[in-house]
């Protein structure tokens, strides 16, 4: 059974900057000869089982192992309003007990077989994951069936996830990095919007579930009709069929759609403004500056990519250069678009120097204006082969590949996509990243947080003129603090 580690930033948030570990070239470095070849992919063989079940599968054949994968297509976006957190706290909850096992009995069956079990969830889709050795599938595939097709939501182990995760809340409250994220959503979708609060949930609602409420929104999104089975490793398929047929082949769910929520659109800032939270003593001023990005859906993606490499998206980006090398007010800096079926946010985001938090703010903003501005042969080639040379890094094992389906099918992907990626990144114009930097970039309109120590970084921020300033406490964006049951 996996380890379960809640990454704070993330699981509250589920908006990150993400930093790669490259070698840092310098701008005037002449860019790499040469287009980088065409990226050839494994055949996704497409199947059914007699539920009508949908079976995506892709043979890898170099080391006997397989990725099993039963994705649902309800995440925590389609949490019902007043229950935030359920669909997070449901799929956690599988693995606690399914047909006639006690989370304990899993977790040594799995472990026997040598098995890799676990259930999470996202903002878009929920899943359970299998990576077994080959010879163990047809031992494990049953275990995992239970899991995701017959849980029990113990009344024990619910009350144990409850005190943990209320436990994670009031520690996120302690947290600069997962306070600025958490705030940073919230102030640009509100608290009415599923997307301005925590993934898992708010004090109040977590401490409110029943075992109920899990089983009704599981009973509401875990069917056939919502899910596909992706499988991925050294099987064939006509060997492996039968085994999923004997696994999941007898699932049936109640008729009808899965229940599916509708975000409301969220309004753009009409101007820039500013939020700081008061964090005493803080070590480090904790800044995203942004706004409401893309879905995934956009048909800027691929001009997107290669404007937010150049941005922020690299060790090499003109943000963390310029934040970590060049004035070295921070470790590192960066920018990323977190897109979903809805848009998600843009954000530029560093934890810089308490000392230079103002002299940071202004430098994001060199950066941000100045992505706008025309982009130099040599640094728009650096940036589409650095995109293009990583890309097949992530096809490397099955949970990889599987992974890459899951986006596939969640996001309506063509079958194509993948082995047409390359060539789609490498077609980007210089004039592709100066328009969609115009139209998503716009910094006069961007909302600045800042998490720290306010009485040190107020008045050189004030002195700024970036835009009117607010004052947010951590109440406002996390709620009261939890109390822990014992």
């Amino acid at each position: 059974m996996m380890t379960r580690r809640f990454v704070l930033a993330t699981a509250l948030a589920g908006l990150t900057a993400v930093l790669s570990a490259q070698q840092a070239p310098d701008r005037t470095h002449p860019p790499q000869p040469g287009p980088p070849p065409a990226l050839t992919l494994p055949t996704i063989q497409k199947r059914q089982l007699s539920n009508g079940l949908p079976v995506w599968m892709v043979e890898m054949h170099k080391v006997p192992v397989v990725q099993v994968t039963l994705l649902v297509f309800s995440g925590t976006a389609d949490d019902p309003a007043g229950k935030f957190g359920v669909a997070s706290l449901t799929t956690a909850m599988l693995e606690e007990g399914a047909g006639a096992r006690s989370a304990l009995e899993i977790a040594d069956a799995v472990d026997f077989l040598g098995a890799d079990l676990g259930a999470g969830t996202s903002i878009d889709a929920s899943a359970v994951r299998l990576h077994v050795p080959v010879a163990r599938l047809a031992g494990a595939l049953p275990i995992m069936a239970d899991v995701a097709l017959r849980p029990t939501f113990p009344k024990d182990e619910l009350e144990r996830l409850r005190r943990e995760r209320l436990t994670n809340l009031l520690q996120a409250r302690d947290d600069p990095p997962t306070i600025a994220a958490l705030a940073f959503s919230r102030i640009l979708y509100g608290p009415a919007h599923r997307y301005g609060t925590a993934m898992l949930g708010t004090g109040a609602t977590i401490a409110a579930f029943t075992p109920d409420d899990l089983r009704a929104f599981y009973a509401g999104t875990f069917r056939p009709a919502n899910t596909t089975l992706l499988v991925v490793g050294d099987v064939a398929p006509d060997r492996v069929m039968p085994l999923l047929e004997s696994s999941f082949g007898s699932w049936t769910a109640q008729t009808g759609a899965a229940a599916h929520a509708t975000l409301p659109a969220a309004p753009e800032p009409a101007r820039r403004e500013i939020y700081l939270v008061d964090k005493p003593d803080a070590a480090q001023s904790q800044v995203r500056i942004g706004w409401i990005g893309v879905p995934r859906s956009t048909p800027d993606y691929f001009p997107i990519q290669v404007m937010n490499t150049i941005l922020g998206g690299s060790f090499s980006s003109r943000l963390n250069m310029n934040l970590r090398e060049k004035h070295g007010y921070a470790y590192g800096a960066g920018s990323g678009f977190d897109m979903r079926a809805s848009a998600g946010p843009f954000a530029a985001s560093a934890g810089v120097q308490t000392d230079k938090t103002a002299e940071s703010l202004k430098e994001f903003f060199n950066e941000l204006n100045g992505i706008l501005q025309p982009i130099p042969p040599d640094e728009l080639a650096r940036a589409k082969n650095y995109v293009a040379l990583r890309f097949p890094g992530g096809f490397e094992t099955t949970g990889d590949i599987s992974r890459k389906l899951e986006d596939a099918l969640v996001y309506h992907l063509p079958d194509t996509y993948f082995s047409q990626y390359v060539q789609s990144i490498q077609a980007v114009t210089a004039a592709d990243v100066q328009r969609v930097a115009q139209k998503y970039i716009q910094p006069g309109r961007f909302v600045v947080v800042v998490v720290g120590d306010r009485k040190k970084i107020e008045p050189g921020i004030r002195a700024l003129n970036l835009g009117p300033i607010k004052i947010v406490t951590i109440d406002e964006v996390f709620g009261p603090a939890p109390s822990i049951p014992q």
